[in-house]
């Protein structure tokens, strides 16, 4: 950051403490809580949950919740116009990672937006009909209707994804996630006594935990732990149900972070069978715990995993070949070690500090930008 501390505005449905929060609220904390540490004022507009209070500062970003669901977005419009009756706002960021806020038609300042990835198709996996279908035809509006905005894509795939439906590339800022290396690191080698499959984050259906639960049933001996939370829990546990598997599938739910990183230690390997991520969080916290990761070769999770290097990525949508990619790096220990070894090395690459600095620094061009403009047409 440099110059006088900004008073910024985030626009994110959840935040850190809702029930549902997910990679984005993660990726949201660390990089906006190190810009609040370095000075910044930063506020986010978030959705209300049970239990919650309307404002409460969480790890120094001073958290306003307001409207639920559908009417959170309306909510959040006039939310934004009293905080900037109050005082002078900066910048405004658009998180977007779920419906689009357009912010760019409604907010006066400068607007950066977060883009971790577009749901596109997989919308009518996840909601019900009515919803996808706005989702889908909203985020069909993005690439034009933004283009010419800073934007922050958390990937290659993210950012082809946007250029393709229209954005310009010229706009489109690639920053990864960071990683808490502190907490996210190798342990003491040892691994579970039974050949362990972990899937770690949030259980939408999307994410397909299912396939998981079918490529775990036949490779002998082996056991699933599913870590996470999300819509899909309840056919998630439906699916272990039917197959006759409660022996061998363990599903946590939620987990603290502790856990969390026990977990990707104890793990032969970490796998998802996601249809699309934006970046994949959860495989390059294994990595630096040192355990490889099989998945689809899919958007963002080919940016997160090194085919062969870190982990095993499987073309196309063959539940099969995902079941033998997880067996073969079960049944073979020289392999687990070379992946575990290149996934260390390269987790050792990012950090939300660099995040921190690359997304500070695009702010402060898009409010020297405004500032600039409006000098050119007074002169």
């Amino acid at each position: 950051m440099s110059g006088a501390p900004r008073r910024l505005v985030v626009l994110n449905e959840r935040d850190l403490l809702h029930p549902q929060a997910g990679g984005a609220e993660v990726h949201c904390f660390e990089v906006f809580r190190r810009l609040a540490a370095r000075g910044d004022d930063v506020t986010l507009l978030a959705s209300r949950f049970a239990g919650a209070a309307p404002r409460e500062t969480v790890q120094g970003i001073t958290v306003v919740r307001v409207g639920e669901r559908i009417s959170y977005y309306p909510a959040a419009l006039r939310a934004y116009r009293r905080l900037r009756a109050a005082a002078r706002i900066d910048a405004v960021v658009e998180d977007l990672n779920k419906f689009p806020f357009f912010a760019r038609l409604w907010v006066r300042e400068p607007v950066v937006v977060l883009v971790h990835h577009l749901f596109g198709r997989t919308a009518f996996r996840q909601v019900a009909w009515p919803i996808a279908a706005a989702t889908f035809a909203a985020e069909a509006l993005v690439p034009r209707l933004y283009r010419g905005l800073p934007v922050v894509a958390v990937s290659p795939s993210t950012r082809d994804e946007l250029v393709v439906g229209g954005m310009r590339a010229a706009d489109i800022h690639v920053i990864p996630n960071g990683l808490d290396h502190d907490l996210y690191r190798p342990g003491d080698g040892r691994r579970a006594s039974a050949p362990t499959v972990v899937a770690l984050g949030r259980v939408e259906p999307y994410k397909r935990t299912e396939v998981l639960v079918d490529a775990v049933a036949d490779i002998a001996g082996a056991r699933l732990v599913v870590a996470g939370s999300g819509t899909g829990m309840d056919a998630l546990r439906a699916h272990v149900e039917r197959r006759g598997l409660a022996s061998r599938v363990e599903i946590l739910g939620f987990v603290d972070e502790a856990t969390k990183v026990r977990l990707l230690r104890e793990a032969h390997v970490v796998a998802t069978a996601s249809q699309k991520e934006g970046w994949g969080l959860t495989v390059v916290e294994a990595a630096a715990c040192g355990t490889p990761a099989v998945a689809f070769d899919v958007p963002g999770l080919r940016d997160a995993i090194r085919d062969g290097e870190t982990g095993v990525l499987v073309p196309g949508d063959d539940p099969a070949a995902l079941a033998g990619a997880i067996r073969r790096v079960l049944e073979d220990p020289a392999l687990r070690e070379r992946l575990g070894a290149g996934a260390i090395a390269w987790a050792a690459r990012f950090t939300w500090e660099r995040a921190a600095d690359e997304i500070g620094a695009l702010i402060d061009v898009a409010i020297a930008a405004r500032r600039d403009g409006r000098r050119g047409k007074s002169s």
